[in-house]
């Protein structure tokens, strides 16, 4: 048996992984070089606003219509690309720094186990195979990659508007 309202824990996870990054990576990125762009507070606060709603959104349709296809790959997309997120910049970009980046301590100890359970859950029961959860990871990897950089350019003209 499988208890959609499990589901709830991503968007709690993603919600404090957020709140770590807004807290200190704006300031984390001026000093970052190579590792990341220097990005200002209120472009970064609207684009991790955005994708934090989004997740909710995933969330809110996942359970409402448990059933359709589409939405467990949103869902489940979603789940793998923030588990790749937590590796790539946030682990690789400590370790190549030697510096802690912001949003790693979230990523890894908390991202990483419950989105994993939340996909083992649903590929041990069939609501979704891993090559789909693969697949729909990589599609919406680079999807909100393009969505990431057209949030900050975004609120950055609102933010100087």
């Amino acid at each position: 048996m499988f208890n959609n309202y499990l589901l709830l824990f991503f968007p709690l996870a993603i919600t404090l992984h957020s709140i770590e990054e807004a807290l200190w990576l704006p300031q984390w990125s001026q000093a970052a070089g190579k590792y990341h762009p220097p990005v200002g507070k209120n472009e970064f606060y609207f684009a991790l606003i955005v994708i934090t709603a989004l997740a909710y959104l995933a969330t809110f349709f996942k359970i409402i219509f448990p059933d359709v296809v589409f939405l467990n790959w949103i869902f489940y997309g979603f789940l793998g690309v923030m588990i790749i997120n937590a590796v790539f910049p946030h682990l690789v970009a400590t370790i190549a720094a030697q510096k802690y980046a912001p949003g790693l301590f979230t990523g890894i100890f908390l991202i990483v186990p419950v989105n994993a359970i939340l996909i083992y859950r649903a590929v041990s029961v069939g609501i979704i195979g891993i090559t789909a959860v693969i697949v729909a990871a990589a599609a919406e990897g680079v999807l909100l990659i393009l969505l990431i950089a057209l949030l900050l350019k975004i609120g950055r003209r609102l933010i100087e508007y």
